[in-house]
């Protein structure tokens, strides 16, 4: 989310954790304004995690990298619980030094690596460099750079291999309701949604809590589903 404004529409519509970004000519999001931070921590009580990304690639400077790190700690300082981030070298790896300097340097912060993870080279080689970075408690994946349209299939295949993946993806962008059950059974708990719960896709519209909670009794009612067949 964008704005204080779809605040309301999530926590109403059953959101169990909010991601709190600015705008970006690339549509992945930069670092938001603490203000915007602030009004959205105010208004819930929800977890709230908030994107730390300076610059429209996936990599980051020395400089920015201080001033990343400074800005987390304001954006806690306002009532954030987490943030998100995600960087990758110049061979389009993850870079494992930098995200382990910026989860360092905000010890018992939770963080989730988001979707730069769709643009490395060799995904399993990616999910390998990321299990076991300190404070990860999410990896925010489609599976390709092109959404769960393209991706889909692949991260299925992934997650359905290995419960170290399962645990930690977050289904992300694009993700279609007729993919949610395949992802419960396969081990996932985490679902990334923003279009889909906007009237008409768009996002200059705010969070509709009766869109949101129809996704919300999906992922129940499939959640249960699994939980059943897992147990028979």
């Amino acid at each position: 989310m964008a704005h204080e404004r779809d605040v309301p529409g999530a926590v109403e519509g059953g959101a169990d954790r909010l991601h709190v970004v600015g705008p970006s000519a690339d549509g992945h999001g930069l670092s938001p304004e603490i203000p915007t931070v602030s009004a959205v921590c105010r208004d819930t009580e929800v977890p709230v995690f908030v994107l730390l990304r300076l610059n429209d690639t996936w990599t980051t400077t020395g400089g920015e990298l201080t001033r990343l790190v400074g800005l987390a700690e304001d954006y806690l300082a306002v009532g954030a619980t987490g943030v998100s981030f995600g960087f990758l070298d110049a061979d389009l790896e993850v870079d494992v030094e930098v995200c382990t300097h910026v989860a360092t340097s905000l010890p018992n912060v939770p963080w989730t690596f988001h979707d730069a993870v769709d643009d490395t080279l060799d995904p399993r080689r990616a999910w390998r460099r990321l299990v076991g970075l300190p404070g990860l408690v999410h990896v925010r994946s489609a599976g390709s750079p092109r959404g769960m349209a393209e991706g889909y299939d692949d991260l299925l295949a992934s997650a359905g291999s290995d419960p170290t993946i399962a645990a930690l993806l977050m289904a992300g962008a694009g993700l279609q309701a007729e993919q949610v059950p395949w992802l419960l059974r396969a081990g996932v708990r985490a679902f990334h949604l923003d279009e889909q719960v906007r009237p008409g896709g768009s996002r200059k519209a705010y969070v509709d809590s009766s869109l949101l909670r129809s996704w919300r009794r999906l992922l129940d009612d499939a959640d249960d589903a699994a939980t059943r067949q897992a147990s028979s």
